[in-house]
């Protein structure tokens, strides 16, 4: 079995760097080489300040952080040791240097382990000539890049436990880089998909000025970019102190509308921002951490809670070490008086100096950036006593409560173990990558053989815990989500609210159910980080030009769009039966408009038209008692039944115009209309055709004019069924039908009826214009008949009241718009239905009714001596006449049958029936 060797292990500050070494059985061959230097690893400052030569850096301070790490990689290497089923026969062993937190001590580092520090000693070997396995560490991403730009040209194996940074992912830059920790990117999606759970979308950025920081925040910026989400600021933490820059990062926190700030540093350079940011007293900005320091408690002081307490952010899970506590407290100078590190542990814990001790010590006591003391390399005056006891310090390196990093660092050692342990149990004939399918032997394999397995490997921890290298050389990360708030005892507690957590081939973020955060706002409530409240419903995002996309303007939705969710970009066009409502958040229903009858103008139109259809009803009933009188049947009885009833199928006919409108109503009402109208003007012009020829009859000298009754009523057929004709023509092609206007106004629909073909419109119309024209010029030229009742004057004014009210409506009907429209046209439909009922009616029905003294012959017929002989016709007397004409002139036949024209003459003065009057034909007829 194989002796213990030592391996190189690196420390720095808070961080570690290890080397593992295996013991080998190989003869020292001949020296080939020799080193013209050597490096100080331990820190110390040559006397001589004159030398050209370059110089190690100084380390000052303990990091009490740091040095529980290495202990732990102790603690897991012993371990491993002791176990039968890892490594058996082999034993691991380290070395240890540190690295001070500086990039120079960790190139000198990684230059140590290639070239070895004795001068006898071949490459790849440590101080002790052990096989170099591979290095564990840096720390820091910048000292883990600078190195592995070394490492990596020999492709030795390197595994960080701390180094988070994306750079590193970068395989052709580092190929040999490997890590136990989650990239930044990871960690960055982390925190985007975080600010999306609180709906924060405007956030400032601090970075260390650094690897770590600067990759990490422009990960960020790219993460949050793609989700649409803003950076307010960028600001970076100075590595080397400079009042300029530290005033620039405060001043943009100050000046911000930012009220969440992720923050990208590490504890070394975030502990002389807090304190600028107590200084300036800078509150209620609520910070996102990254994992660097989110759980570090050298930062997490009581005095910084005002200005820090509530941060939140993103910590590698905890985890228990069994063993590791009691480890931990095994550590005392005497048992290893050779090892420098415990030494300098021993004294700077406990404020004394060891005897004999050459480890540096300062009384002088400094706060440094961890916040812990920092002592200059100084003896004590303080001596050791021996009652000194580990149970009553209280620093960082006995808490085991808070095992994150800690817990890297053992899976570390426990990665290169397993890795190791492969490769020795390779079997022959299945290794691809050497010709013959050779194996590497334990012993003095080549760096790139112990990648192979590195980067394959897959095992299970001894607490369950599944470890994966991927392609890019990091493990799957899950996190913890901490909360800075305070416990009980007044110190700040790290409170876990939720994971990010790998399921299902993806992230997802779960935040614990009733876990409390603490918020560090005034009123203890979520931060409201916006540049730009979000636009509520019924607004659209205006871009501000030159501006990040989360600061806009509010710009109202136009009439007819909406935009139903907060923060939506472009307002959504409503539908075509509807409308944007007043806060044009929703899309209603158009209101849907036409006369309906529940409405005080319908209404009034129907009440109107019932009215007139009862006036109308009334005058008939009047004319059907009174049918024998000379008032009634002197004007053509039949043409006046028939005026009326045409009127009763006219003025109902306007209630077609009223309510809702359907296909049939739409076709009833203009239908209707004409063919009332139409047999109304047929009738009149049958009387006016009557006055006409009364009036050429008186003045005619020579010969009679007369028109048969039958032709009358042929007229009336041929109009009334002409009409006809043209309705159904019109309602079988091209009938009216519901038209939705939503021309005329946006808010409303309109329900009015297409009437189809204007042409068939205007042909049934035209008829209807056409009787009337012919009715009106027949009366005007029969309007200077004498009469005790001027029928031909009444019907002349009533034609006259037809025309205006008609041509009057044209122009109101096409300035109105909705169901004004159509009352207008029931108005005028009213107007002139009650107009040519009043002209024709009125009067006769006063005479029948209040004046029957003058419902006589005499007065109604206008008859005249016989001695007159400038005797004039009546339109009254003609129109009885006229109606007996035929009974006149047959029983005048057997008379005139017997007597010649001359002799008519004499007698009688005329030749013309007509100016024989009744009191003289029973003489004759005798």
């Amino acid at each position: 079995m194989a002796s213990r060797k030592k391996c190189l292990v690196l420390g720095l500050l808070a961080f570690l760097w290890a080397e593992l070494g295996i013991e080998g059985k190989e003869e020292e061959e001949e020296q080939t080489c020799q080193l013209l230097g050597k490096f100080d690893l331990n820190g110390t400052t040559p006397a001589n300040d004159s030398i050209l030569e370059p110089v190690s850096a100084k380390c000052g301070g303990f990091n009490f952080r740091g040095f529980r790490w290495m202990k732990t990689m102790i603690h897991t290497i012993k371990e491993i040791n002791e176990r039968k089923d890892i490594l058996p026969n082999i034993t691991l062993g380290y070395q240890i240097s540190d690295t001070c937190f500086t990039i120079s001590k960790s190139m000198e580092a990684a230059l140590v382990f290639l070239t070895g520090q004795e001068e006898n000693k071949p490459s790849f070997r440590n101080s002790t000539g052990a096989m170099l396995a591979g290095i564990v560490g840096a720390g820091g991403p910048s000292l883990s890049v600078a190195a592995s730009r070394i490492l990596g040209l020999y492709y030795l194996p390197q595994v960080g436990y701390a180094s988070t940074s994306s750079l590193l992912s970068d395989k052709y830059q580092f190929p040999s880089y490997l890590r136990t920790v989650a990239s930044d990117k990871i960690q960055s999606e982390a925190m985007v998909q975080l600010i999306q759970h609180f709906g924060w979308v405007w956030i400032g950025t601090i970075a260390a000025d650094d690897d770590y920081g600067k990759y990490g925040v422009k990960i960020f910026k790219e993460k949050m970019e793609s989700v649409n989400l803003c950076v307010a600021f960028s600001e970076t933490i100075p590595k080397v102190h400079s009042n300029e820059k530290m005033q620039k990062a405060i001043d943009a926190i100050r000046n911000s509308t930012a009220r969440v700030i992720v923050l990208y540093a590490s504890d070394i350079d975030l502990s002389p921002f807090m304190l600028e940011m107590v200084y300036r007293n800078i509150t209620d900005r609520t910070r996102i951490a990254s994992e660097a320091w989110i759980a570090l408690a050298l930062i997490a002081k009581p005095e910084y809670f005002p200005y820090f307490g509530g941060s939140i952010g993103f910590s590698i899970p905890r985890a228990d070490i069994l063993g590791l506590k009691e480890f931990l407290y095994d550590v005392h100078p005497g048992k290893d008086p050779n090892h420098v590190l415990t030494i300098e542990f021993w004294q700077t814990a406990f404020n004394c100096t060891w005897p004999n001790s050459r480890a540096p010590y300062n009384t002088e006591h400094r706060v440094n950036m961890t916040g812990e003391e920092d002592r200059l390399h100084a003896m004590s005056d303080k001596f050791y006593t021996g009652k000194e006891k580990l149970e009553d310090l209280k620093n960082t390196y006995l808490d085991v409560s808070q095992l994150r990093i800690t817990h890297n660092v053992n899976q570390i050692v426990y990665s290169m173990a397993c890795a190791l342990d492969r490769l020795s149990r390779c079997e022959e004939g299945h290794w691809s990558y050497i010709p013959g399918n050779t194996c590497a032997y334990i012993l003095i394999f080549e760096p790139w053989q112990l990648m192979y397995y590195l980067k394959t490997l897959k095992f299970t921890t001894h607490d369950g815990m599944r470890i994966e290298i991927d392609d890019n050389g990091a493990v799957t990360g899950n996190y913890d989500i901490l909360n800075w708030q305070l416990d009980d005892n007044g110190e700040i507690a790290f409170v876990k609210v939720g994971e990010y957590i790998f399921t299902n081939s993806k992230f997802e973020l779960v935040m614990i159910k009733n876990a409390t955060i603490f918020w560090n706002t005034e009123s203890s409530e979520l931060p409201h980080s916006v540049c730009t409240d979000l636009c509520q419903p019924g607004t659209r995002k205006g871009i501000r030009h030159g501006e990040p996309i989360c600061c806009f303007d509010c710009i109202l939705c136009a009439d007819g769009h909406v935009s139903r969710e907060p923060g939506q970009r472009e307002c959504e066009q409503c539908g075509e039966d509807y409308w944007s409502n007043a806060q044009k958040s929703e899309c209603v229903l158009k209101e849907v408009e036409f006369l309906t009858y529940d409405e005080v103008l319908g209404f009034t139109l129907v009440i109107l038209s019932i009215f007139g259809s009862l006036v109308v009803s009334a005058v008939t009933v009047v004319y059907v008692i009174y049918r024998h009188t000379p008032l009634v049947t002197a004007n053509d009885r039949e043409l006046s039944f028939l005026v009326q009833v045409s009127l009763v199928i006219t003025l109902p006919s306007s209630m077609f115009f009223i309510g809702k409108p359907y296909n049939w109503s739409c076709m009833a009402r203009q239908v209707s209309l004409a063919l009332g109208f139409s047999l109304c003007l047929s009738c009149i012009l049958g009387k006016t055709i009557s006055l006409f020829l009364a009036y050429r009859i008186s003045k005619s000298k020579t010969r009679l004019i007369s028109i048969h009754p039958l032709y009358w009523k042929i007229i009336l057929l041929i109009s009334v069924v002409v009409e006809i004709g043209i309705c159904t023509a019109y309602l079988v092609l091209e009938p009216p039908r519901v038209y939705k206007n939503m021309e005329s106004q946006n808010i409303k629909i309109i329900l009015e009826c297409y009437e189809g073909s204007i042409e068939f419109l205007c042909s049934i119309f035209g008829m209807d214009v056409f009787l009337a024209l012919l009715c009106f010029l027949t009366t005007l030229v029969a309007r200077q008949l004498p009469d005790n009742y001027y029928e031909g004057k009444c019907v002349t004014f009533g034609m006259l009241v037809f025309f205006i009210v008609w041509i009057s409506f044209v122009p109101a009907y096409l300035s109105t718009k909705g169901k004004f429209k159509v009352a207008v046209e029931i108005f005028a439909i009213l107007a002139s239905s009650y107009g040519l009922l009043g002209c024709i009616f009125a009067a006769k029905c006063f005479i029948i009714l209040l004046r029957p003294k003058r419902n006589t012959d005499e007065i109604v017929g206008g008859r005249v001596p016989t001695v007159d002989k400038n005797i004039q016709l009546t339109s009254a007397s003609v129109s009885r006449e006229l109606n007996n004409t035929m009974v006149s002139t047959v029983r005048m036949s057997r008379v005139m049958g017997c007597m010649c024209p001359s002799e008519l003459q004499w007698r009688y003065g005329s030749t013309s029936p007509f100016r024989w009057f009744p009191q003289q034909l029973p003489d004759v007829l005798e």
